[in-house]
């Protein structure tokens, strides 16, 4: 019980991240210490996203799945969870690259906006 409970918890910590490297730019323009905490996370999901790795926290799941006597699943959290939600089913590699470029180009614009300002 415990295992399946922990894998709940590490699937919602991976969505907030995941929800957080696509957002968080709009957090800094109200607390802007958040920056120092956007930039590494949204520089590693970009990363994770160009390069096809898959992040620490999907094994982790998987494996507190097995432990709990769940059935673990192939593949990233992405393909898994997100995939229907966030990408069209005929999904290319040329549409991941303009979707993590849609997501890097927003939060350079929010960026850059913030250092204008300032």
């Amino acid at each position: 019980m415990w295992y399946s409970w922990l894998a709940d918890l590490i699937l919602c910590v991976h969505l907030g991240f995941v929800l957080f490297v696509i957002f968080g730019g709009l957090l800094v323009l109200r607390w802007r210490w958040i920056v120092w905490l956007h930039l590494p996370a949204a520089a590693w999901g970009a990363i994770v996203e160009f390069t096809g790795w898959i992040c620490p926290l999907t094994p982790l799941e998987n494996w507190l799945r097995e432990q709990g006597g769940e059935t673990t699943y192939a593949g990233d959290f992405i393909a898994r969870y997100l995939s229907s939600i966030l990408y069209p089913d005929a999904l290319t590699p040329d549409i991941q690259a303009m979707l993590g470029v849609l997501v890097l180009v927003v939060n350079l614009a929010i960026y850059g906006w913030l250092w204008r300002r300032s």
